[in-house]
C-alpha cells in the first residue's frame, strides 16, 4: 500500500526543478542579440570554397617585414591575359609584370598601396574612428581612359545591427542595414544608385547561421536571386553549395564545393552546372614560406588555366 499514490495527488520529478531552470535559461533575451556581419559580407563562408583565387601562370611574392607595423612587398606575374571576343574560345595574349607595394598596419589603421609596372597604382584604407565607426576607402588609377575609380565606406556597428553608407565616383551612392533578430537569424536590405548610368535598385537577404551551418539567401532588383549554404562537417572540413539566378537574363548556374584544411597544407575546390571544374592548393613548406598550385578546366568554353605560385614572408 505504501508505493500507492493517493488520487488528487501529482507525482513531482526529481528533476523537475533542474528542468524549469533549463527551460528559463533557454529563453531568447532579444535585448542582447549577437552583431551580425557585415552585409557585404554574407556569404562569405561560402565565397571560401566556391570561389578560390585561382589564376593561371606563375606568381611569386616576397613580404618583409621592417617593423611590428610597416612592411614592404615584392610580386612577380607571368602568364596569359584574357581579351574581349566575340567568339565562343578565349583568346588570350602573354603578359607579365611586376608589383611593389607598402604596408601599415596598426590596431586602428591599414594603409595599403600598389604600383604595378603597367601604370596602375591601387589604394587601401581603413581607419577605425571609434570602436563603432569605421571609414574605408579603395581607390585605383590607371592610364586608361574612364577605367580610375575610387569609393568610400562608413560602416557603423551598433549592438545587434550593422549599417554602411558608401558612395564612389560615377555618383555611385548605396546604403545597407542588417538587423539580427534572432540569436542566429539577421535580415537586411539595401539600396543605391548609379548616376552615371541612371540605374538604381533595391535587395533584400537573410542569413540563419548555427555552429554547424550557414544559410543565406539574397534578391535584388536588379534581377539577381543568390543562395548558399555551407555545412561544417567539423573543425577542418567544410561543403558548401550556392544557387544564382537572373530572372532577367534567365541565366542560372549552381555549383558546389569544399574546404578541407589539412595540418600542411588547404585544399578547396568547385564544379559548377557550366561543367567549370576548379581546385586551389596552399601547402606550407616551412615557416613563412607556401607553394601554391592553382588550375581551372572548363572544357565548355575550351579554357584551361593551370598556375604555380610561391609566397615568401
Amino acid at each position: 500500500m505504501a508505493g500507492i499514490v493517493p488520487p488528487g495527488t501529482t507525482t513531482i520529478p526529481a528533476d523537475a526543478p533542474h528542468t524549469a531552470h533549463t527551460k528559463s535559461e533557454e529563453k531568447t533575451d532579444y535585448m542582447n542579440l549577437p552583431c551580425p556581419i557585415p552585409y557585404e559580407e554574407l556569404h562569405r563562408e561560402a565565397l571560401m570554397s566556391l570561389k578560390p583565387e585561382t589564376f593561371e601562370g606563375l606568381r611569386f611574392d616576397f613580404t618583409k617585414g621592417l617593423n611590428q607595423k610597416f612592411s614592404l612587398s615584392h610580386s612577380v606575374f607571368m602568364g596569359p591575359t584574357e581579351i574581349p571576343s566575340q567568339s565562343a574560345e578565349t583568346i588570350k595574349i602573354p603578359t607579365s609584370h611586376y608589383e611593389f607595394g607598402a604596408n601599415f598596419i596598426d590596431p586602428n589603421l591599414m594603409l595599403i598601396g600598389r604600383v604595378l609596372t603597367d601604370g596602375r597604382l591601387n589604394a587601401r584604407v581603413k581607419w577605425d574612428l571609434t570602436d563603432n565607426l569605421t571609414v574605408k576607402a579603395n581607390a585605383q588609377l590607371t592610364n586608361e581612359p574612364h577605367m580610375s575609380h575610387g569609393i568610400f565606406n562608413f560602416d557603423y556597428k551598433g549592438k545587434d545591427y550593422r549599417s554602411q553608407f558608401q558612395m564612389g565616383n560615377g555618383a555611385l551612392f548605396g546604403a545597407s542595414y542588417i538587423q539580427s533578430v534572432t540569436p542566429h537569424l539577421s535580415l537586411g536590405g539595401e539600396v543605391f544608385w548609379a548616376g552615371q548610368h541612371r540605374k538604381s535598385g533595391i535587395g533584400y537577404a537573410g542569413r540563419y547561421e548555427t555552429d554547424k551551418m550557414v544559410a543565406t539567401g539574397q534578391v535584388a532588383s536588379t534581377g539577381m536571386v543568390a543562395l548558399s549554404y555551407v555545412q561544417k562537417v567539423s573543425e577542418k572540413v567544410s561543403l558548401a553549395s550556392d544557387f544564382m539566378y537572373n530572372y532577367m537574363s534567365r541565366d542560372v548556374t549552381a555549383s558546389v564545393g569544399y574546404d578541407y584544411i589539412l595540418r600542411q597544407c588547404r585544399l578547396r575546390g568547385k564544379i559548377d552546372s557550366n561543367g567549370c571544374t576548379a581546385a586551389y592548393l596552399e601547402e606550407r613548406l616551412n615557416m613563412g614560406l607556401n607553394f601554391i598550385v592553382s588550375a581551372e578546366i572548363d572544357h565548355k568554353k575550351k579554357d584551361y588555366k593551370f598556375g604555380f605560385g610561391l609566397t615568401v614572408g
